[in-house]
C-alpha cells in the first residue's frame, strides 16, 4: 500500500522519494535534514526514539558556526551531523548525540554512515545499526533497530508556506505507522512495537523562520493522527506572532486525508516553561502520560487524547526556537551535545 495526497509545492530537493529514503539528498548551506523514529513497545515498557541528522538543527556548535561566519558567508551542514538516540521506559532515560565531521559522514542512496552508527535501507525496511556513547554520563548504547513500513507516502508539506511561494522548510510523513525491532546489548534489551518515521528537510535555521510548535502523532486502531501547529517569528518590530500553518492529518489504509483538527487543548508546562499544547476533541481534555525529555527548549511527551470519541496514545513535542536562540540555553547544551572535532 502507497498513501496518496493532492500535490502540493516541492521546490526543495527531498530526503525521500518513490523507494524510500534518499540519504544523498543535496543539503543547502546552513540547512539541514534529518530521518526520525518513534516507537512504543507492544508490552508497554520500552520507547525509542533515532534522529539522523545532516546539519544538526538544535546544534550550539553549528549555531556558532552561522554566528561566525561573515554575511553571506557559507556554513557546511556536513561538518555538523549526528545520530540522536533515546531509550525510555523500564531500562531507563538513555540518551546520545555526538556532533560529528564531514570526515565521520559518509552517504549512498540507501545507506547513511555517521561515526560508527549506520542507517541502511533495502527497499523494505529501514536498519539502524546503533554504537553510541551516552551524555552527560558516558556509557556504551549499542543494537539495531529495524524499522518495516506499513504504508509510504511520498509527498511533503511545507510547513512555513500556507498556500503561494517556496517553502523553506519541508515535512515528509515517509511511514505514519511501522513495525519496530529492537535489539540491544548495551543496554541489554530486546523488543517489538508500533512506530512512525518521517523525514524533514530545510534551507534555513528553524530560529530564522519559526518561534515555537507543538507536534503529536498517535495510532488508534487501524489510523494515524499527525497534528502539526507552528508559529512563525513575527516581522521586526511588529510585536506579534503571525499563526503559521497548522496541519491536521489521518493516515489509513485508504491514503492520507486532511481533516477537520480538533480543538487545541493546554497541558501542563515544564519545568522549563515550556508551553505544550495539543488536539483532542471538544470538551474532552488531553493529559501527559510522561515526560520523555524535558530541557530548556524542547519537550517530548508521551500523550493521551480524546479523537473521535475514542482514546488516543502517542508522541508529542513542543519546540521554543526563540528559547533555542537565548545565549545562555546556547551555553548549556553542549552539555548533553559533545562533538568531535569538526573536519575542516
Amino acid at each position: 500500500m502507497e498513501y496518496r495526497h493532492p500535490a502540493e509545492t516541492r521546490q526543495t530537493a527531498a530526503p525521500v522519494d518513490a523507494a524510500g529514503p534518499v540519504f544523498t539528498v543535496p543539503v543547502a548551506d546552513r540547512g539541514y535534514a534529518w530521518w526520525y523514529i518513534d516507537a512504543w513497545s507492544d508490552c508497554g515498557r520500552h520507547g525509542l526514539t533515532i534522529i539522523a541528522m545532516l546539519g544538526c538543527v538544535f546544534s550550539p556548535w553549528y549555531a556558532r558556526a552561522r554566528r561566525r561566519a561573515p554575511t553571506g558567508g557559507a556554513v557546511d551542514p556536513l561538518a555538523h551531523s549526528g545520530l540522536n538516540v533515546a531509550l525510555y521506559g523500564a531500562v531507563g532515560h538513555r540518551w546520545a548525540l555526538t556532533e560529528r565531521g564531514a570526515r565521520d559522514l559518509q552517504r549512498a542512496p540507501g545507506r547513511l554512515v555517521i561515526g560508527p552508527s549506520s542507517l541502511e535501507w533495502n527497499g523494505q525496511e529501514l536498519v539502524v545499526h546503533i554504537d553510541e556513547v551516552t551524555s552527560p554520563w558516558p556509557r556504551g548504547l549499542r543494537g539495531t533497530v529495524r524499522v518495516r513500513p506499513q504504508g509510504r507516502l511520498h509527498h511533503g508539506y511545507g510547513l512555513d508556506a500556507a498556500a503561494t511561494g517556496a517553502p523553506r522548510h519541508l515535512w515528509w510523513p515517509i511511514a505514519p505507522r511501522c513495525r519496530v525491532s529492537a535489539e540491544f546489548t548495551q543496554p541489554g534489551l530486546a523488543w517489538h512495537g508500533d512506530g512512525y518515521l518521517d523525514a524533514n528537510a530545510g534551507c534555513a535555521p528553524l530560529e530564522d523562520d519559526f518561534d515555537s510548535w507543538n507536534w503529536s502523532r498517535a495510532h488508534r486502531g487501524d489510523e494515524t493522527r499527525v497534528f502539526y501547529d507552528t508559529v512563525w517569528r513575527a516581522d521586526a518590530g511588529s510585536g506579534t506572532l503571525p499563526q503559521g500553518r497548522s496541519l491536521a492529518l489521518a493516515f489509513d489504509a485508504q491514503g492520507a486525508h486532511d481533516i477537520i483538527a480538533p480543538p487545541v487543548q493546554r497541558l501542563p508546562t515544564t519545568p522549563w516553561g515550556i508551553r505544550r499544547e495539543t488536539r483532542s476533541d471538544h470538551g474532552r481534555s488531553a493529559r501527559v502520560l510522561a515526560t520523555l525529555e524535558d530541557g530548556p527548549f524542547y519537550a517530548r511527551s508521551r500523550i493521551e487524547s480524546h479523537l473521535d470519541g475514542g482514546l488516543a496514545t502517542g508522541f508529542h513535542e513542543s519546540v521554543s526556537l526563540r528559547r533555542f536562540a537565548a545565549p545562555w540555553v546556547q551555553m548549556l547544551l553542549p552539555v548533553r551535545l559533545p562533538r568531535r572535532p569538526i573536519a575542516r
